[in-house]
């Protein structure tokens, strides 16, 4: 399977590869929700590859085939069993999927959860949001390995040590700091130590933020982080 491969040219040589050595059978193309950076190359895929089932949130994901409800389980080949998990609050449509291969975790957070953060709350509130991290994915595996949309860690890191100075904060920055890509890299537990937004019942975030309620807390890092001013963009001449 793919997920959200959004950019067509890039993704296919890469696919092609792997499926000509025998690495892989693509199955499916499986979407975290509808926006164009994780949707848009759907059909182009399905133009290189032919026709496959396609996975998504909603009707907005282009070519969708099957909208999965939350909860539903269903295989992906012969070994692969996925659990999808509706999170609204990024987008209404946004999806979880919860990937199971023997002993092996992952979990396809999209724009929901990033390494160190989370998405904005585009189409959602602080409460969903909340429900999402914290009640939904807060309870996979915790050996669970995360694989977001995007990679946004250094950024996300920036954030956290504005909120908390904890020791498994200061280790995912010296991670990030020698490491381009941390998806895969970090589990549902590691984020529930050094992830602000997945921390909102803890006494220090609570303090950070002034506020107690897990809602409230959720919404004040979420405007905090929102109002953070962006750093500027250095050029070299």
């Amino acid at each position: 399977m793919v997920v959200d491969p959004a950019h067509p040219p890039e993704v296919i040589p890469v696919l092609k590869s792997h499926i000509d050595s025998g690495k892989i059978n693509l199955k499916a193309i499986i979407n975290t929700h509808h926006h164009h950076d994780h949707a848009g190359g759907n059909d182009g895929i399905l133009k290189q590859f032919g026709k496959l089932p396609v996975i998504g949130g909603s009707d907005k994901c282009l070519s969708v085939t099957k909208i999965p409800k939350h909860g539903e389980t269903f295989k992906i080949g012969e070994r692969i069993n996925v659990t999808a998990l509706h999170t609204p609050c990024h987008t209404k449509d946004s999806v979880c999927y919860f990937m199971e291969d023997g002993d092996q975790r992952a979990v396809f957070t999209g724009d929901t959860l990033f390494i160190g953060g989370c998405g904005r709350f585009f189409e959602g509130s602080a409460t969903q949001m909340n429900h999402a991290l914290n009640e939904i994915l807060a309870k996979l595996p915790d050996d669970t390995k995360v694989y977001p949309g995007h990679e946004y860690t250094k950024q996300n890191v920036e954030f956290c040590l504005e909120v908390s100075k904890s020791e498994p904060i200061k280790q995912l920055q010296a991670f990030a700091e020698k490491n381009k890509q941390t998806q895969g890299k970090f589990t549902i537990g590691d984020e529930k130590l050094h992830n602000v937004f997945m921390r909102v019942n803890d006494p220090e975030i609570q303090n950070a933020t002034k506020k107690t309620d897990p809602v409230d807390v959720m919404h004040a890092l979420r405007e905090w982080k929102n109002n953070m001013p962006a750093k500027p963009v250095v050029q070299k001449i």
